[in-house]
């Protein structure tokens, strides 16, 4: 069972890296980076160019410690993130699903981000 697990996270490092040889951040357009673990949800919004943070969001914060990892909570986590994003005056982001494939809770987080009037 481990090495199965082993095996399965080394493709998705593989398909985050080919994903990220294309995928950059501007400050304009910054890259917008979602991680998931079994527990929470995280999502970033990053210049490439500067190496910084512009927002971030999380399950783990005050505010959002009642939304599950399901496709219910990452929409919800998705909107907000919108929301902030909004708040610093981007209106175009980059996505980069980080090797996860696209459906799902990744899915919906793009979704609520989208449902926001963030454009990808």
């Amino acid at each position: 069972m481990l090495r199965k697990m082993n095996d399965k996270n080394r493709q998705r490092l593989k398909r985050k890296f080919h994903i990220r040889k294309r995928v950059s951040g501007t400050a304009e357009r910054p890259r917008m980076t979602v991680t998931r673990s079994n527990c929470n949800l995280y999502a970033q919004a990053i210049d490439d160019n500067t190496g910084r943070t512009l927002a971030a969001i999380s399950t783990l914060e005050k505010d959002f410690v009642e939304l599950k990892s399901n496709r219910a909570g990452a929409e919800k986590l998705g909107e907000a993130m919108g929301a902030r994003l909004k708040e610093k005056n981007i209106t175009t982001v980059v996505f980069d699903r980080n090797g996860y494939l696209y459906h799902g809770v990744i899915k919906a987080i793009a979704d609520g981000t989208r449902k926001a009037g963030i454009v990808f």
